[in-house]
């Protein structure tokens, strides 16, 4: 009997999810998990209710979950209550993603299609790979870091727990961007970013906080 899971986040990334799962045959989804009022159905799958609905499905025999919040913070603080009911959390690589044997991918991670994986990448726990992005070799993402759209992490990249490289934006190799630091879209990073930095353009300097 194929594995069930649930989809917590019906937003923008819950549909991403929803055709990535589509596209891997399995595990089969379960529903979406949302506390957005008066959404009924995502792309053809049932939304279930909020949280409160968590437990009834684990003991249903529900083993498995993925979430679809964008906010690192929220991801992993969510990841850390579904964890307390039981939940495993699959790591979910498309199928079109270049993966090289030797990469690895924690639990609970999203890697979306096209991306590319080099040798010896290591992407930690609850990340997002988002569609295209290229992290090459020995680049390390840590945990709940999120890799947008079509950006460019040459080899030996080191992205710290949160951070969000931004949809285009590219690194110059063995760069280091600190924990919950944030590089626009777009940029061009050719030094270290601090923890907690925003920056910006090319090359990528300091923005004011908003």
């Amino acid at each position: 009997m194929a594995q069930k899971l649930v989809i917590l986040g019906a937003g923008g990334h819950g549909r991403a999810l929803i055709e990535l799962l589509r596209d891997l045959g399995e595990p089969e989804i379960a529903g979406l998990v949302d506390a957005a009022p008066g959404r009924e159905a995502v792309l053809g799958v049932p939304v279930l209710g909020d949280e409160s609905v968590l437990p009834g499905l684990r003991a249903a025999g529900v083993r498995l979950a993925c979430i679809a919040l964008g906010d690192a913070g929220l991801r992993l603080a969510a990841a850390a209550r579904l964890a307390a009911l039981g939940f495993g959390f699959p790591a979910l690589v498309h199928p079109s993603v270049v993966r090289a044997r030797s990469a690895e991918v924690g639990e609970g991670t999203v890697v979306l299609p096209r991306a590319v994986l080099g040798a010896a990448a290591r992407i930690g726990r609850f990340c997002i790979v988002n569609t295209g992005a290229i992290l090459e070799h020995d680049v390390v993402v840590e945990e709940g870091a999120h890799c947008a759209p079509g950006c460019v992490l040459p080899g030996g990249v080191r992205v710290g727990p949160r951070a969000l490289i931004g949809a285009g934006a590219a690194c110059r190799p063995q760069v280091s961007i600190g924990a919950g630091a944030v590089v626009g879209v777009g940029a061009a990073v050719t030094g270290d970013v601090p923890p907690g930095a925003v920056v910006g353009g090319v090359p990528a300097r300091p923005l004011p906080a908003e």
